[in-house]
């Protein structure tokens, strides 16, 4: 079987230096790419994608979101140079990447709205990615609506990457994160919040079919399952009855609409954890590929014997290394 990561990442050349050319003098995040060769450099790319049969990578581009840093109109110009640099890679290299992942300027959304139109409709992508928060503001923020109704209309999913940086401290006492705890709990509570706040503002109950993807397995939100459903669905005083006000199922069912990615680094328990949340056809081969190391192998190596460790037919680990991503990209590969 193929198998098809839906969520690894990217830095295509020419963006690249447009990037660090836009970027403020200490760029928080040069020194992590430039350590990661795989991002930029598709020679370095392809031998680590030799070592795996059948491995194809949808391309979405690497953090950090334009919004953060660039203007808005430096915004758009960085994203349609990114977009077009992958078309021309995935154009290039149809064996090795079946489609591309469109990046967005999204402090402007009337271009954000246009580039996704280009990018769909001329450029041949599947989808878009946005970071969660973005511009500091929610997902369900009335200014992203519009993104939403676009996305449903054409029937492709949109990626939510979480970004979270050092700044946002562990304690109000302090000014910076910690050991880390700003991306490796902070990420995940992210995506948890941005789920959160996407299914009780009714962003799922108007566009039903609207698909999200999210990383690392959905974040918090399959092991809470349980404190969920207490705490939205069996609770009866108003004051917690009133989040469910406008939605016509159980909050929990809207959770469940949500596709997760296999991006655990290897646990096996997490998958599975994920599985009984929301089935086999809600989760999706992802790696996180090539944050690992220097050249990336071992999140994808990881990931893989991971799935095929997992105690299930082969009918369903082939719904997670491929099937979903045809289904829900619409692939004719």
């Amino acid at each position: 079987m193929l198998k098809i990561d839906i969520f690894q990442h990217i830095l295509p050349m020419k963006y690249k230096e447009a990037l660090y050319a836009a970027a403020p003098p200490d760029f928080y995040l040069k020194d992590v790419i430039e350590s990661l060769p795989t991002l930029f450099d598709l020679d370095h790319r392809f031998r680590i994608m030799d070592k795996f049969d059948g491995l194809m990578q949808v391309l979405t581009v690497t953090q950090p979101p334009l919004e953060l840093f660039t203007t808005p109109q430096k915004a758009i110009d960085l994203a349609r140079l990114a977009n077009d640099e992958m078309a021309e890679i995935v154009l290039k290299y149809p064996d090795r990447f079946p489609c591309a992942v469109a990046h967005l300027p999204m402090n402007d959304m009337d271009a954000a709205l246009k580039e996704v139109d280009r990018a769909i409709l001329d450029l041949k992508f599947r989808g878009v990615q946005i970071f969660s928060p973005t511009n500091d503001k929610p997902l369900d923020a009335a200014e992203f609506w519009p993104l939403y109704e676009k996305m449903a209309r054409y029937n492709l999913p949109i990626w939510i990457h979480p970004e979270r940086t050092v700044d946002y401290p562990d304690y109000r006492s302090e000014n910076r994160s910690r050991f880390m705890i700003f991306s490796n709990f902070g990420w995940p509570y992210e995506t948890t919040v941005a789920m959160t706040r996407l299914v009780f503002s009714g962003v799922l109950e108007k566009f039903p079919t609207l698909r999200f993807i999210t990383h690392h397995c959905g974040g918090m939100v399959p092991f809470l399952e349980k404190r969920i459903i207490g705490s939205y669905d069996h609770a009866e005083m108003l004051r917690r009855a009133r989040y469910k006000q406008g939605l016509t199922r159980a909050p929990i069912d809207y959770f469940k609409m949500f596709y997760l990615d296999t991006a655990v680094y290897g646990s096996t328990p997490a998958l599975m954890c994920g599985l009984a949340f929301c089935g086999a056809d809600h989760l999706v081969f992802g790696t996180d590929f090539p944050y690992d190391s220097q050249f990336g192998e071992r999140y994808t190596r990881q990931t893989i014997e991971s799935i095929e460790n997992m105690p299930i037919n082969d009918v369903d680990k082939k719904l997670i290394f491929e099937d979903n991503a045809r289904r829900i990209l619409r692939l004719p590969i």
